[in-house]
């Protein structure tokens, strides 16, 4: 930690306010008066003519007190969120600098302040718990911006004016711009990130440190507490980014190394520093930064940068527990109860921290459906709300949540009318994965015989468990990326065998198929550059096997790996998004390079090796003839598959639910590929979502899809399906029904229900 600067001018203005506000508030005069007071001390200190405070009441802000403005405006002058400059600063919690204020779209003019005497203007929000819940500003009559000196100060008077003005009872603790908190039922929206229902009560993933005091006592004291607290973070990201391993206890694995680099930043301490010069207890000054950060993300347009601001705000989270003594997440201090987790953003690797059997849900601020924590999420079973942009300020923790990810919504304190219904749904949901569950120990046989390999796909090392729980046959997709997408680093090769090994291990005499890293594109890994300058369709860009042939050390570290792990046994290993067979040829020679290079150094490789490759680019159907020789088997991804046919982007709300996969285009292209693996005696099989679905799997049966690779909670409806089926009669009505060129969804649900084909 650098020596402490010097007292800025600013720190010295902000210093003397503090004091004289400090004695102010704890006197026992009425709340108008001390608020008098506080205007006449913050404009003397700043030389303004003008001070003035705004403060939320009833949804207004009503000007409260004034230095320099008529008297007779006071609580009578009352601006919407929104309107005026004081309404924007608190509707977009944004500071406002403007040498004339009427240059401003938004100004308007109140005639009973007589503030057309003023021209220049500068604002800062009174925030309390991330809401605005006032706004400070002064003005001059000269025409001039305000120095970023005097801007701080103002920011830090605002800071220990919004504590000492709650203590005084002046604000609603409920009424905050941004904020919907109330006491009764309120309904949350977002989008569906991963399908489920859940009950439970709300835990914030970083419980809120509550700032008790603002204004420092002992300058000197309150320095030695942060540098303390700095030590101590740097030294926990030091040893998690050492002992960074996939699955196991940790914060954000996939940040660490930028944690590391913030943590580290002089520029960020030397800012905490300069607050504290200014009169702040350690915590009033980190959490002085933190607010000027989050006025800095608001501006920020450039999506990489404002996840790295991102970085530096759950940075400042971890300092300030630290020097509060607040430590630990939730995960870390455990559930105590059914609970519907709450977070502004999540990594993969803190989730894998909770209590799978308590946690019910995950409601973020943020997310997407490509986000890592959304497949890992979707692998664990847990359903996940994103983009719910006001959950932090609606919930309060302990709050009881009903989340409905198909639905899209989280219904926060419900009434019990609500309850009652949401309880219904719930237990016929859950009534039905009993009934599923006793099919577990029974195969996937149609009415007339057919056997149907049902698989699941998987990617984390406890996903093997659910093998035996569903009844699965096997693991059909491993999604080896997930490890490289959780972790700091590059994953050294012993870290990867063990995880295979493990996997295989969990696995007994069940099929593993390892799926080649699918990295690249919208799966960007923190340590590897591939591209600087992004790509305009990741989706279709430099990823899986064409990154990984280029980055052949890394293909061969994984192919070392999974050679090394199966040994003695059959390894089954499958390559992404393969375009042309020249493609398939270089990662299978790869492959078998590495296996004899181990055989030469009398190292046991597996007994035997099965080859496969992914369907997921059409052009490859052009080559099968070409391609179907040289593999054991074959999966069609229907996930990227269907994009690439409909040129959808399947992350597009407005496309997503466009493209129907019962519709002949996809499901001609998908009987011209299984008739063509049928001839060439290649077992082939459909993993994606496509298959989890009941309907659109009897469907792929129908096309003579043998195998199907799913969702472990996919299983049970889809093996019900299948024993309710007659498999022969509906393989002889699909090529008549896709000669018409129509959607077969209606004939195939009609068809079903005159069957007693299970479906729903």
């Amino acid at each position: 930690m650098p020596t402490a600067p010097p007292p800025t001018a600013a720190a010295t203005a902000a210093r003397e306010i503090l004091t004289r506000l400090h004695d102010v508030m704890a006197g026992r005069a009425h709340a108008q008066a001390k608020l008098n007071q506080v205007v006449q001390i913050i404009g003397e200190a700043l030389h303004s003519e003008v001070c003035s405070i705004y403060l939320l009441r009833e949804g207004r802000l009503e000007l409260y007190a004034t230095r320099g403005l008529l008297q007779e405006a006071v609580h009578v002058t009352k601006l919407a969120p929104g309107e005026g400059l004081v309404g924007t600063i608190a509707q977009h919690v944004e500071t406002l600098n403007l040498d004339e204020a009427t240059s401003h779209p938004n100004f308007v003019y109140n005639p009973e302040t007589g503030e057309e005497l003023f021209h220049s203007f500068a604002g800062v929000p009174i925030v309390r718990r991330e809401a605005a819940v006032g706004v400070l500003c002064v003005q001059h009559e000269a025409s001039r911006r305000y120095d970023d000196v005097e801007i701080e100060a103002l920011q830090t008077v605002a800071m220990v004016l919004a504590e000492l003005i709650a203590a005084a009872g002046l604000i609603d603790e409920t009424s905050g711009v941004n904020s919907a908190r109330a006491l009764g039922p309120a309904t949350l929206t977002g989008i569906k990130l991963v399908d489920g229902m859940g009950r439970g009560h709300a835990v914030f993933h970083q419980p809120r440190v509550v700032i008790t005091q603002t204004v420092a006592e002992d300058i000197e004291v309150e320095r030695q507490r942060v540098y303390s607290a700095f030590r101590q973070m740097r030294e926990q990201i030091d040893r998690m980014t050492s002992q960074a391993e996939f699955g196991v206890g940790g914060e954000h694995q996939d940040v660490l190394e930028t944690y590391k680099m913030f943590a580290y930043d002089e520029g960020w301490s030397r800012r905490i520093n300069d607050a504290i010069s200014a009169g702040l207890t350690a915590e009033a000054a980190i959490e002085r930064v933190q607010q000027r950060t989050r006025m800095r993300m608001r501006e920020i347009d450039d999506p990489l940068l404002r996840d790295r601001m991102h970085d530096l705000e759950d940075l400042s989270n971890r300092l300030l527990r630290i020097v509060s003594g607040q430590l630990g997440t939730a995960a870390q201090l455990g559930l105590r109860q059914d609970s519907i987790l709450i977070a502004r953003n999540l990594g993969p690797a803190e989730l894998l921290e909770y209590d799978r059997r308590r946690l019910k849900g995950v409601v973020l601020e943020e997310g997407s459906l490509t986000a890592h924590v959304t497949i890992v999420a979707r692998a664990m079973g847990i359903p996940v709300i994103g983009r719910c942009r006001t959950v932090r300020q609606s919930v309060a923790e302990g709050d009881l949540l009903l989340l409905d990810a198909s639905a899209q919504r989280v219904v926060v304190r419900p009434a019990d009318s609500m309850e009652e219904s949401f309880e219904a749904r719930l237990t016929a949901t859950q009534k039905r994965r009993a009934e599923f569950a006793q099919l577990r120990d029974l195969p996937a046989v149609t009415r007339d015989g057919t056997r149907i390999e049902l698989m699941v796909n998987a990617g984390l090392r406890d996903d093997a468990a659910a093998l035996d729980v569903v009844g699965a046959d096997g693991i059909g997709l491993f999604r080896t990326e997930f490890q490289f997408l959780v972790s700091a680093t590059l994953p050294q090769r012993e870290r990867q065998q063990r995880l295979y090994r493990d996997v295989m291990d969990a696995a007994g005499e069940r099929p593993v198929v390892f799926r080649t890293v699918d990295i690249g594109g919208d799966k960007a890994l923190p340590y590897m550059n591939v591209d600087a300058n992004g790509e305009e369709n990741p989706a279709m860009g430099w990823r899986a096997l064409r990154l990984a042939l280029e980055r052949d050390a890394l293909m061969k570290a994984q192919a070392r790996a999974l050679l090394e792990a199966a040994a003695g046994r059959t390894l089954n290993v499958m390559f992404p998004m393969v375009s042309e067979p020249w493609e398939y040829d270089q990662a299978l020679l790869l492959f078998e390079e590495q296996r004899r290079w181990l055989a030469s150094r009398g190292r046991m490789g597996p007994a035997a090796i099965r080859y496969g490759a992914m369907l997921e680019v059409p052009a490859l159907a052009e080559m099968l003839d070409q391609l179907l020789p040289k593999l054991d088997f074959l999966s069609i991804g229907t996930n990227d598959l269907t994009q690439f046919l409909f040129a959808a982007d399947r992350a597009n709300p407005r496309l997503a639910e466009r493209y129907d996969w019962l519709s002949p285009a996809i499901l001609r292209f998908l009987r011209r590929v299984v008739e063509a693996s049928l001839a060439a005696e290649v077992t082939v099989g459909v993993c994606g979502e496509m298959g989890g679905r009941p309907l659109e799997a009897m469907a792929l049966l129908g096309l003579g899809v043998p195998r199907l690779s799913i969702t472990p909670v996919a299983i049970g409806p889809v093996k019900a399906m299948i024993r309710s089926l007659d498999l022969a009669p509906l393989r002889a009505l699909m090529p008549v029904w896709l000669a018409e060129g129509k959607g077969l969804r209606a004939k195939l649900q009609g068809w079903a229900a005159e069957q007693g084909v299970a479906i729903e």
